[in-house]
């Protein structure tokens, strides 16, 4: 017995010099990284910090009787959409295929209660990115309100961005970003959607048109003049939308390194290059350069590079943002020719600007990348990502657009959507809201 106590602490301790480090760790779970947690925890707060910036971009643009109901639309998509990512659309989203892939489900993921102690293999708590992949799921419903503002039934809006998440959002979201989504493991490494080009731009893109479409034009629309009631404070949101943006797509790389600071750059590249493409076609169009004409050129150069930032290089990130200005800019005289009322232009700027970029990313695909694709499944080509990317983005319209229209159509037979005809003349903010953004005096 005595020999077995002297003998016993030795032979373990041999044991732990000989045997292989990986066996002995197998069982260990992984290591936070301070440095990645501490950039997913300021990524999270950036992507935050662009709802509000949306509200002030929305905001201003349009008149004011409606400013302070307009803003409402963001921040009332912070609280729907946040109790509803904790309760079921984290598990919906990122929980194992269900119902033939439609969406996942884990129950560890409703509300939260299964990944209070859980690290992921990027060494990150599990909260924060869950966290971090929230505010994606806030931001892409208030994204929509731009195309349809002014005229919306307050009430209907909450209950649609409900439904639109549970049954819009987070099925796109399992498809393109899940590890067992189809549209994840399409062809040699899935459709690229780095930080949510086709997940959140197309979708909201295209849904903000079906519903402009639905409940029709405005009163008085396109007779008379409609125009934005603070520029001022459209040009502090874009600004904050410009910072917020690093967070959304250096952050998603979940990661602090190489990618991020390649996300990063071609973020800015992306932007910059957007805006000044924007103003110089405004200035032969129309003879000037205007302070709108530069921050639609800013969101167009932002909303291409979404889903192509961590697999471009600079002149594709460039080439990118230039590109969709275009093609934004034409798409916006396109609205104007066709009368069809998206107030803000979700559709002219996220739709089209998700579009060109999910598309065109495939031609300014960094050479590493492409050797990794190809060393994956045997072989790649520039023509077979052009395939999985446009078949992405059309089963994105194609779900996104017939979903929203079954919403909408179901909801509006509940509840109407369409605000009455009193409530657009007095204006949203006083009717819905019982307040006015400028001037709290009782006029009377």
């Amino acid at each position: 017995m005595k020999l077995t106590r002297r003998v016993l602490p030795g032979l373990i301790l041999l044991i732990m010099l000989i045997a292989p480090s990986d066996l002995l760790a197998q069982d260990a779970p992984p290591a936070i990284d301070s440095g990645a947690t501490a950039w997913m925890l300021t990524s999270a707060a950036l992507v935050l910090l662009m709802i509000p910036g949306l509200a002030m971009f929305y905001g201003g643009l349009v008149r004011t009787k409606n400013v302070l109901g307009t803003m409402m639309h963001s921040f009332a998509a912070m609280g729907i959409m946040t109790v509803l990512w904790v309760v079921c659309g984290y598990a919906m989203a990122f929980g194992p295929n269900i119902l033939g892939g439609w969406f996942g489900w884990n129950s560890d993921y409703f509300l939260l209660s299964g990944i209070d102690e859980t690290i992921m293999p990027a060494g990150i708590p599990e909260y924060v990115f869950s966290m971090f992949q929230a505010k994606f799921a806030i931001i892409t419903p208030a994204l929509i309100a731009g195309a349809f503002a002014e005229r919306v039934s307050f009430k209907s809006y909450c209950i649609f961005i409900a439904l639109w998440g549970l049954l819009i959002y987070n099925p796109l979201c399992h498809w393109v970003w899940a590890s067992d989504g189809f549209l994840f493991n399409l062809g040699a490494k899935g459709a690229i959607d780095f930080a949510g080009g086709t997940v959140v731009h197309i979708s909201a893109g295209v849904s903000g048109l079906v519903a402009a479409i639905y409940l029709g034009a405005r009163k008085s629309f396109p007779h008379l003049p409609m125009r934005p009631n603070n520029l001022v404070m459209t040009m502090i949101g874009a600004g904050l939308l410009w910072v917020g943006w690093f967070g959304f797509n250096a952050g998603s790389s979940i990661a602090s390194g190489l990618s991020t600071a390649q996300a990063l750059t071609a973020t800015q590249v992306a932007a910059a290059a957007g805006a000044l493409a924007w103003i110089i076609i405004e200035g032969f169009h129309r003879g000037k350069a205007t302070a709108l004409g530069f921050a639609s050129g800013v969101l167009s150069g932002l909303v291409a590079i979404t889903p192509a930032a961590g697999v471009v290089q600079p002149g594709g990130a460039m080439a990118l943002g230039i590109l969709a200005t275009i093609i934004c800019y034409l798409a916006i005289q396109l609205k104007e020719k066709l009368h069809y009322d998206d107030t803000l232009d979700a559709f002219g700027i996220h739709g089209v600007g998700g579009i060109v970029g999910a598309i065109f990313l495939t031609f300014f695909i960094r050479d590493s990348w492409m050797n990794e694709a190809a060393a994956a499944a045997g072989s790649w080509s520039v023509i077979q990502q052009l395939g999985v990317q446009a078949l992405a983005v059309g089963i994105a319209i194609a779900y996104a657009g017939l979903g929203t229209l079954l919403i909408l159509f179901i909801l509006n037979k509940i509840v109407p959507l369409r605000s009455s005809a009193e409530a657009e003349m007095q204006g949203l903010d006083n009717h819905y809201h019982g307040e006015r953004g400028y001037g709290m005096t009782n006029p009377n």
